[in-house]
């Protein structure tokens, strides 16, 4: 049975790049993936393209293909990645500068557009998915709507000869799913292949989770050498098995219950994971070791796609205004305390208008809340942070003064004040339907 190597070199925007130069180097891959697209990521990308439209493309796209690119070129390893984020094509055209000054003429770049739908959603007012509320009723604090595309486009991009595919906004298994497709000629109403693929897909999207990142946990789940973790690798054969690895001698481990925890990351119902390609079900899915740092995954289903494509749209949410400093020694505990309330009562008498606010001490109840932390053992030191939502930036910036205030209105020996005042960009979804969506494959060369 034919089988393909594909390597997860990140899975999120800021992720470490020597693991995928590890993957590269001594991986034996024919496919690197790099998946650092978020929700909110895009809304920010596209809101920095505002600013500057030669920008709104993953501010790590240069230093990845410059770490990466001279081992692909010469292995032959393709590239798939979501890192044009808010601008696909700018970072197609990045990529081909990069290759160019690398030496790689020859290579061949795709950029995957299309996802941008703002237009279309602003046409018709769809319902948010969720709050109660439509898109009009957001106005002008609208900043973005991107649909997740499938695997498709980046599959033609790379049955077109692409060296590197660069998409924006796509569903994270499809980036994985495309060299299935591609590698096996796999049609796309094969909704069982396809469901398949989705599952090895959604196990590697998130890179070092599945090697022990995001799971360890000391004497209950031991991983070794987390400092050099090793990013997995998904040996992919023609009928849509998975085997779950990573290159020898790397941290970290694979094992069937790193690969189980993956399995459930983000998943609502196991039996229908809507997807733009396929309804994955992932109910009887197997998982089992069958060597060290070998797990085999098999048994993923589907059924055929749905006719909406999720579209994930940024808008502006107001401003928050926040401020932390910090106490320690005997009696830290109580002078954190003295130090919220004082804020608490300055924010009132001096009319600050807030939406919402919190008084958190962290390590102490900034997480569980007052009621949960009551009889924990009190701290040698805590922080104290007060945050809070406003309308506008100069009720934000007022919040953070309050805080750093403290230094000689406070309680003794306050230090490490901290303060910040800024816009919130938030996220929600509609459903498109899939029509409306018209997505395109542009091919760039890195010569001049």
């Amino acid at each position: 049975m034919r089988t393909i190597r594909i390597g997860s070199g990140a899975g999120y925007s800021g992720d470490r790049i020597e693991p995928a130069v590890e993957l590269a180097e001594k991986g034996d891959i024919q496919y690197l993936v790099f998946e650092c697209l978020g929700e909110r990521t895009v809304a920010l990308a596209q809101q920095a393209r505002m600013k500057n439209p030669e920008l709104g493309y993953d501010r790590l796209l240069e230093e990845r293909l410059r770490a990466v690119l001279p081992i692909c070129a010469a292995k032959g390893i393709k590239i798939v990645t979501n890192m044009g984020a808010a601008n696909p094509e700018g970072a197609a055209k990045k990529a081909a500068e990069i290759a160019r000054s690398l030496g790689f003429s020859s290579l061949k770049i795709a950029a995957i557009v299309g996802d941008d739908v703002l237009d279309a959603c602003k046409e018709v007012d769809f319902p948010i998915m969720e709050f109660d509320g439509t898109i009009k009723q957001l106005g002008n604090r609208l900043l973005s709507a991107n649909a997740y595309l499938g695997a498709e486009p980046m599959t033609d991009a790379l049955r077109g000869g692409a060296d590197i595919v660069i998409t924006g906004r796509a569903s994270d298994p499809a980036l994985f799913l495309a060299p299935m497709i591609h590698a096996f000629g796999w049609s796309m109403d094969d909704w069982n292949l396809l469901g398949q693929g989705t599952v090895a897909g959604h196990l590697l999207e998130c890179a070092g989770q599945i090697t022990g990142g995001y799971f360890a946990d000391p004497g209950c789940k031991d991983i070794p050498d987390l400092a050099r973790l090793g990013f997995p690798i998904g040996e992919v054969g023609e009928d849509g098995s998975l085997i779950v690895t990573k290159v020898a001698g790397s941290g970290g481990a694979v094992t069937a219950q790193t690969c189980k925890e993956q399995l459930l990351y983000e998943v609502h119902d196991p039996t229908q994971y809507l997807q733009p390609d396929v309804v994955a079900d992932f109910s009887q899915v197997r998982v089992e070791e069958i060597g060290p740092d070998r797990v085999h995954v098999s048994g993923g289903r589907g059924s055929k796609r749905t006719g909406t494509l999720k579209v994930s749209i940024g808008y502006l949410d107001g401003f928050i205004g926040e401020g932390q400093i910090s106490y320690a020694g005997p009696g830290a505990l109580a002078r954190g305390k003295l130090a919220l309330e004082i804020v608490r009562q300055r924010l009132k008498l001096t009319g600050v208008a807030t939406s919402e606010l919190r008084f958190d001490l962290i390590g102490v109840d900034s997480l569980h809340g007052e009621r949960v932390s009551a009889h924990a053992a009190e701290p040698y030191e805590v922080r104290v942070r007060v945050t809070g939502r406003t309308e506008n930036l100069r009720e934000a910036v007022r919040i953070g003064n309050e805080v750093e205030t403290l230094y000689t209105n406070g309680p003794a020996a306050g230090g490490g004040a901290w303060k910040s005042a800024r816009d919130v960009v938030a996220v929600a979804s509609v459903l498109l339907p899939r029509e409306l969506a018209s997505p395109q494959v542009l091919f760039f060369g890195s010569v001049a």
